[in-house]
């Protein structure tokens, strides 16, 4: 895996503006892409089968202190328009058994749920019984109720909540036990990262995974379209790690500041990585429409078309 990693370098100063992977490489990794939608953002949306292919799975965000009636709402008329659904369920937001065994009752009864991410989440005392996404597993609510797709949060840039001291030893730990979990049952899992702004922490990442015998999928996170300001304020509040660097690279470079910002460079290296390493565990990739649910929609319809041809 080295030799991937060393081959971004090579290509990244000698060609920076020529991907190695051939378009319609880069386009097929971005066929099947996922997007990250919230209650209040998808209710500016009129129609989403006018954006998305139909198919394309949506993330419905669960942050802190959203009515589980919203969350329930905007999975039933995002479902009823044809898209898989995946709500998240963040185990330190949900106040006890009891309640997750409703949330889990709600979206399958009133809006066909079968698919889960379940995380942490953002609060840092939990509110009740759960304070990890493994205790959700644990207590078999989701297997009775026939919920197949189970993905959990990836962390390709460390989490410092989970291990303060600045190693991976809690994170690889609570890896290798998802992996025990999806060999012992039959949950489809892969692993969603949080946006990254850079591809070489993630093949690092995905190397590391498979020497610890973690073969899960991993589902990139990429920020869609934005302003290079929207970036920075959202990769600083979500402790996005040393691949925002790419972000302050940018910023310092007046002629750059005010173009919007677009994935481009990290799909193509990711891309070109999977290329050069068939074996590659990155499977697809996850958007966060952090610049407009519209603007990410467009970007990812044309680069799964097209390819991506060249640098933002």
């Amino acid at each position: 895996m080295s030799r991937v990693i060393d081959f971004l370098a090579r290509r990244r100063a000698v060609s920076p503006s020529s991907p190695s992977a051939a378009p319609a490489e880069q386009a097929g990794f971005l066929r099947g892409f996922s997007v990250e939608v919230m209650p209040r953002t998808a209710a500016k949306i009129a129609r989403f089968a006018d954006l998305l292919p139909r198919g394309t799975r949506v993330y419905i965000a669960h942050i802190d202190g959203t009515p589980i009636e919203d969350m329930v709402s905007t999975a039933r008329r995002i479902a009823g328009e044809g898209f898989e659904v995946m709500p998240h369920f963040p185990a330190r937001s949900i106040p006890s058994r009891a309640a997750l065994a409703d949330w889990i009752d709600r979206y399958q009864g009133e809006a066909g749920v079968t698919s889960a991410l379940l995380l942490g989440g953002g609060v840092s005392e939990p509110r009740g019984d759960f304070h990890c996404s493994m205790q959700l597993m644990e207590t078999g609510l989701f297997d009775r109720a026939g919920f197949r797709r189970l993905h959990v949060a990836g962390h390709p840039e460390g989490n410092t909540d989970i291990d303060p001291d600045g190693s991976d030893r809690n994170v690889m730990a609570a890896l290798r036990w998802k992996q025990a979990f999806a060999e012992r049952s039959d949950a489809e899992m892969a692993l969603a990262t949080q946006f990254v702004f850079e591809a070489a922490p993630v093949v690092d990442w995905a190397a590391r995974l498979r020497a610890a015998g973690v073969n899960l999928p991993i589902h990139v996170g990429v920020a869609g379209p934005a302003k290079l300001q929207t970036l920075i304020r959202y990769a600083l509040a979500c402790g996005v790690g040393p691949s925002v660097k790419v972000l302050q690279k940018r910023a310092m470079d007046l002629t750059r500041l005010a173009l919007p910002f677009t994935p481009d460079e990290v799909l193509a290296d990711l891309a070109a990585a999977r290329a050069a390493d068939p074996d590659l565990q990155i499977a697809q990739v996850h958007f966060f429409p952090l610049g407009g649910i519209d603007k990410t929609a467009e970007y990812a319809a044309d680069r799964a078309e097209r390819g991506v041809v060249r640098y933002a």
